[in-house]
Parts: structure tokens; C-alpha cells; sequence
């Protein structure tokens, strides 16, 4: 991460944010894949996981949240959480409905022990993480555009 004192905020703020940016982001996925055993899931994890790009775009500015994830890969990544969740959904018809658990359901209370329902939830964490990433950089650069007007 850089550290140009022009852009973001202060020395603190940074020195903070580069403490906890990992912990955070290891946070959300760790409730994006504990979701089926626990309160929490794709969307939970998936907010946890954006707001850990936020708060780097917050501290050091937009530019070295964009490094770490371009646009045209978040947009990316999103389509294919979307087009994964449909997907497993449409798989169920092979078993005769729609959203059907086609995968063994394992040892209750254990990681693998649920079916389907953990891709879904990877899936959905990560079209709402980058999802909302991506609303995020929109914003930010929609304020940019009217500041320069």
C-alpha cells in the first residue's frame, strides 16, 4: 500500500487500516463459509467482505482500492457469483425441481454437511461483495465527476 500522505486520510487512519484490512476480509469469508452451520451466509459475508475494500479506499484513497481489484475484474467476479448461484439452482432440475440438493448432505454440524447450500452461499458472497464494491467506486467517482464540474 502506499503511502502518499497527499491522498486518504491520515497516518493513523492507515496505520490502523492496514492492521485490520486482512482480519476483516478473513472475517467475511470465514461467514460467507460457516453460513450454513451459523447466523451469517453469502450476503452477511459478502457486505463484510466490500466493506474491507471500502475501508482501504477510505484510508488510502480510490486509487490503491482499484489496485488491489479493478473494475473490469469486479464486474467480472460478480457476474460469475451470479451466473454460479443460477447455476446450482438449475442443477436441481437434474433431481426434478428447482434449488433441489444434488451433493450428500455429510455429518450434521460439520463443514461439508450441507449440500449445496455452501456454494450458494459462496456464490451470493460473491456477487453482494463485489456488488457492492462496485456501488461503492461508482459513487466515489460519480462525487469525483461533480467536484470537477
Amino acid at each position: 500500500m502506499t503511502t502518499d500522505s497527499k491522498t486518504g486520510m491520515t497516518l493513523i487512519v492507515k496505520t490502523i487500516t492496514r492492521l485490520t484490512v486482512g482480519l476483516i476480509l478473513l472475517f467475511g469469508i470465514y461467514i460467507v463459509l460457516h453460513g450454513h452451520l451459523s447466523p451469517g451466509g453469502g450476503f452477511a459475508g459478502g457486505v463484510i467482505v466490500a466493506l474491507s475494500f471500502v475501508h482501504l479506499m477510505l484510508a488510502f484513497g480510490k486509487d490503491v482500492a482499484v489496485s488491489k481489484i479493478s473494475k473490469n475484474l469486479a464486474s467480472n467476479l460478480e457476474s460469475l457469483g451470479a451466473i454460479m448461484f443460477l447455476s446450482i439452482a438449475l442443477l436441481g432440475f437434474l433431481g426434478g425441481s428447482f434449488f433441489l440438493n444434488i451433493l450428500s448432505k455429510g455429518t450434521p454440524f460439520k463443514l461439508f454437511s450441507a449440500g449445496t447450500i455452501p456454494l450458494s452461499n459462496i456464490s451470493i458472497g460473491i456477487k453482494v461483495g463485489l456488488g457492492l464494491f462496485a456501488i461503492f467506486l461508482a459513487l466515489v467517482l460519480l462525487e469525483k465527476a461533480k467536484k470537477e464540474k
